[in-house]
């Protein structure tokens, strides 16, 4: 991924360490904890949601 920025125009390497800086000090949600939540990463952020082999799409 380094060698990719390196082909980037300065403007462009500022822009991206300006979004990581925000992105650092962004406040972090003060949620509560999911009881009898799924394992593992959050699916929906793939598009669909499997639940024993069958997948769902949104």
């Amino acid at each position: 991924m380094d060698s990719d920025k390196k082909d980037l125009p300065p403007a462009a390497l500022r822009a991206l360490a300006e979004a990581e800086e925000r992105r650092r000090n962004a406040p972090q949600p003060d949620l509560p904890p999911e009881l009898g939540g799924r394992e593992g990463p959050e699916p929906v952020r793939y598009g669909d949601w499997e639940k024993k082999g069958i997948a769902v799409d949104f």
